[in-house]
C-alpha cells in the first residue's frame, strides 16, 4: 500500500482533536506556517492541509480571527468541484473568489490552484482569464478600486476634493487588508480604475496654476499617505491572526520590558504618551491628512 500523503495525516490528526472536543467550535486553529513547523512539512503541504480542512466543513476563515473550527459542523455538500467543469466562469467570477480569499486569509494565501480548488474547477481553466498570478493580483486590485464611487465633480474646492478621495482609498484599504501590499508607487498598474482614482485627483488640483509634475507628486504622495498607515494595519491585523495575540494581549505581555524603560526617567516625553495613541491608525490616518493638506495649501498659496 502507498503511504499517505502527509497533508492526510495533518488532516486526520486535526480532524481527531475537533471530533474529540480538544479543538471547539469557533476556537482557532493552527496557521499554516504553524503547521509547517509543527509537523516539520513544507508550507505548500500545510497549505494543502488547510484546504482540505476547509473543504471537509470541519474549518471555516474568520476576519479578525483567522481560521476556527466551523460552527456548522456538518458535512459539505457535493463538492463544486464535480460539476464546475461544466459551468463557465467569468472574469468577475474569478477575480471576486480571489479576493475573498485574500480578505479573509491574505494575499500569500490566493494561488492558482487555491482558487481552483475554491471555484471547483480546473486550474487550466483560470488562465483563460488571467495569464498568472501577477496580473491576477493587479486585476483583483483594480477590481477593488472599482467599488469606490468617485463624483464627477465632487465637493467644492480642491482641500475638499482630496480629502474625499484619499478617505475613499482609506475605505478600500480597510476592506482589503491586502491591496497596501498589491499597489506600486513607482511601478503604477496600467488598469482603468486605478487609473481613474489618478485622473480624477489630477483633475481636483486644476485652475492652481500648479505644473503637471508637481500635480502628479501631489497625487502619489497622497496616496502614498494612505498606503502607509493601511500597511501598518494590515500588518496589525495579520499578526494577530497569525499568533492569536491580539494589539492588547500583546502590551500586557511587554508590560514589565515597558515598566523597566520608561520608569528608568530616559525617556520622559515617551513615558507620558497615552498608550491608545499609536494604535489609533485611524487617528494617525486623519491626523496625516490634514498636516499634509495644510502644508499643500501653504504651496498653493505661495
Amino acid at each position: 500500500m502507498p503511504a499517505e500523503p502527509p497533508y492526510r495525516r495533518i488532516v486526520e490528526e486535526i480532524r481527531g482533536r475537533i471530533r474529540t472536543g480538544e479543538l471547539r467550535p469557533g476556537e482557532r486553529i493552527p496557521s499554516v506556517r504553524q503547521i509547517a513547523r509543527h509537523w516539520g512539512v513544507a508550507a505548500a503541504t500545510a497549505a494543502k492541509a488547510m484546504t482540505a480542512l476547509r473543504e471537509d466543513g470541519l474549518v471555516e476563515a474568520t476576519v479578525g480571527s483567522g481560521t476556527v473550527v466551523s460552527a456548522r459542523r456538518k458535512p459539505p455538500a457535493t463538492p463544486p468541484r464535480a460539476v464546475g467543469a461544466k459551468q463557465p466562469l467569468s472574469r468577475k467570477h474569478v477575480l471576486r473568489a480571489a479576493m475573498a480569499i485574500a480578505d479573509v486569509e491574505g494575499l500569500d494565501a490566493v494561488s492558482m490552484r487555491r482558487l481552483a480548488a475554491e471555484l471547483g474547477a480546473a486550474p487550466m481553466s483560470l488562465y483563460r482569464h488571467v495569464a498568472n498570478k501577477d496580473e491576477l493580483v493587479t486585476q483583483m486590485a483594480d477590481e477593488a478600486f472599482g467599488e469606490a464611487e468617485l463624483p464627477t465633480e465632487g465637493p467644492d474646492g480642491w482641500r475638499a476634493k482630496l480629502e474625499l478621495i484619499a478617505r475613499r482609498q482609506w475605505e478600500l484599504c480597510r476592506r482589503h487588508l491586502w491591496l497596501p501590499r498589491a499597489v506600486s508607487l513607482t511601478r503604477p498598474m496600467l488598469v482603468p480604475n486605478m487609473m481613474a482614482h489618478t485622473e480624477w485627483t489630477l483633475r481636483a488640483l486644476d485652475g492652481l496654476g500648479l505644473p503637471i509634475a508637481v500635480r502628479t507628486r501631489e497625487a502619489l504622495t497622497l496616496h502614498g499617505l494612505v498606503i502607509t498607515v493601511a500597511l501598518a494595519m494590515a500588518a496589525e491585523v495579520e499578526s494577530e491572526q497569525e499568533t492569536g495575540v491580539t494589539l492588547d494581549g500583546w502590551r500586557l505581555a511587554q508590560r514589565e520590558r515597558t515598566g523597566q524603560l520608561l520608569d528608568s526617567g530616559r525617556f520622559p516625553l515617551l513615558a507620558a504618551v497615552p498608550p491608545e495613541t499609536a494604535a489609533d491608525l485611524n487617528g494617525l490616518f486623519e491626523y496625516g491628512l490634514a498636516c499634509h493638506l495644510d502644508g499643500f495649501a501653504a504651496l498653493v498659496c505661495a
